[in-house]
């Protein structure tokens, strides 16, 4: 079953559809081609500039639990062996701390759907009842409905294909690498810098099965993340020890 058969995904998608179709439309003249990519990446800078707010907690959250990673530390160094009474001092120290574990999660959360609209926008032939024109949008020659492991699969890899989805894994692992050096958590249990580090790496893997428009959209989102944490850094003080 198509997920965007259901009544409320067919008119988000219909509606992400037009707003890409209209911003294409209106870049077209000074942009020719790129028209639709830039109107992808115009959509992304839009969403994380109204995420902002969510970043700024986020950044608070960060620098409150890099406070408490010695202290988590210790926790696990004491209680490796009961799982559960480590689980519940952990909650306690949180608790007691008036930090949130999950604080700052809100840019991942929203983004979900943005992306599965936009691979859903790339993937239908049609839209609402009517041709999506979006599939015939390209970026330097490769369509941007295509994905590489799609274009691997169907055994049509070209040059222009490569190079491009190259370009965009490429951008999105540098700048992984980047924030995972920038803001590595000291002194935190070995298992948490493990899950952080891969996750920095997980969304390259997921530009190779997306749409090219949604690698678009990913590539924004961690530059802009990386730059937003950067002066966020330095605009939001140490939380006190």
């Amino acid at each position: 079953m198509d997920p965007f058969s259901l009544p409320p995904l067919a008119a988000a998608l219909d509606a992400v559809a037009s707003i890409l179709a209209a911003l294409t439309a209106a870049l077209a003249p000074a942009l020719g081609d790129l028209a639709a990519a830039a109107s992808v990446i115009l959509i992304t800078v839009l969403v994380r500039a109204a995420l902002i707010p969510a970043g700024v907690a986020q950044a608070r959250a960060d620098r409150a639990r890099a406070r408490l990673a010695p202290r988590l530390r210790e926790l696990q160094r004491q209680h490796r062996a009961d799982r559960e009474r480590l689980q519940r001092e952990t909650l306690k120290l949180y608790r007691d701390e008036n930090v949130s574990p999950t604080a700052g999660c809100l840019p991942i959360l929203v983004q979900v759907p943005i992306v599965g609209l936009l691979y859903g926008a790339f993937i239908h032939p049609s839209i609402a009842g009517h041709a999506n024109a979006l599939l015939a949008q390209t970026l330097a020659g490769v369509p941007l409905g295509s994905s590489l492991a799609g274009t691997l699969a169907a055994g049509s890899l070209t040059l222009e294909t490569a190079l491009v989805f190259g370009a965009v894994i490429a951008v999105i692992a540098v700048v992984g690498e980047l924030t995972r050096r920038l803001f590595r958590v000291r002194d935190a249990p070995a298992a948490v810098a493990g899950l952080l580090g891969a996750a920095q790496f997980a969304t390259a893997v997921v530009a190779a099965f997306v749409p090219l428009a949604a690698g678009l959209y990913l590539v924004v989102t961690v530059a802009w993340s990386l730059a937003q944490r950067l002066v966020l850094r330095h605009l939001i003080p140490a939380a006190p020890a």
